[in-house]
Formats: structure tokens, sequence, C-alpha cells
């Protein structure tokens, strides 16, 4: 191989060498996404609280604390906590909040009177806040 030829193939080789290996490295080390609630109890822990934050944010008051439980279907891969209340009005107050390890996706939606509040947020309350 000539110097020429050299030159031709080899710094295309090392630049596309050098793009998979920065691509690579971001999907190992630069996504820091993470489930803020990594398990089933931390996830049943949060929701009553941040649900009630959220709420009170939008001017809507609970006359009791929210009552939360496992979903059925909820694994370690699977986060899946639902709750329910009663906001003043008499309006039931229904939360649904997911969490999904292989992905790092929270969803939270929450329904005052069968209208959605939330919808498909990947926060709730404080835990948006500390994020802005």
């Amino acid at each position: 191989m000539n110097k020429k030829m050299l030159i031709r193939v080899g710094i295309p080789a090392v630049a596309v060498a050098a793009v998979l290996a920065v691509g690579l490295g971001f999907l190992l080390f630069g996504s820091h996404k993470q489930l803020r609630y990594r398990t089933q109890a931390a996830l049943l822990q949060a929701v009553p609280v941040t649900a009630a934050d959220e709420l009170r944010a939008r001017g809507v008051r609970l006359t009791a604390p929210l009552a939360c439980t496992s979903m059925p279907e909820a694994t370690k891969v699977k986060l899946r906590v639902a709750c329910t209340g009663m906001a003043q009005g008499r309006k039931v107050v229904q939360v649904v909040a997911t969490g999904e390890t292989k992905t790092q996706d929270h969803y939270f939606t929450i329904l005052v009177g069968g209208r959605p509040v939330v919808q498909n947020a990947d926060c709730m309350g404080a835990d948006c806040r500390r994020e802005d």
C-alpha cells in the first residue's frame, strides 16, 4: 500500500471508528436517565405525596389523603401503583403511576371527576420542580 492509498482509506476509517466510539460511549455512559423510584415500594410510598402536591398546585383540594395500592400486574420490571381519593365537591380522584426499568421512564396520570388533570406526565409535584 502506498502513502496516498493509506491516506484515502485510513483517514475515513479512523473518522468512522471515532464516531462509533463516541456513539457507543454515549449509550453506555452518557445517558443519565434513571427512574426516580427504582422499586415498587419506593413508588408506592412517593405517589400519594407527589400526587397530592400536584393536585394542590392545580387548585384541587383533597378531603382525605390518597389511598394507594400496588396494581396486580406490578413486577420488578414494571412498577404499577393506583390511588383513589375524594376531592372537594365529592369528585372522585384517581391516580395511576408507572415505572419501566427497561426504558427508565415514569408516567403519571391523575383524573378528577373522570377528567384528566395530568396525563402521561413524567413527573408530579415537587419532583417536577426539582428539575426546573
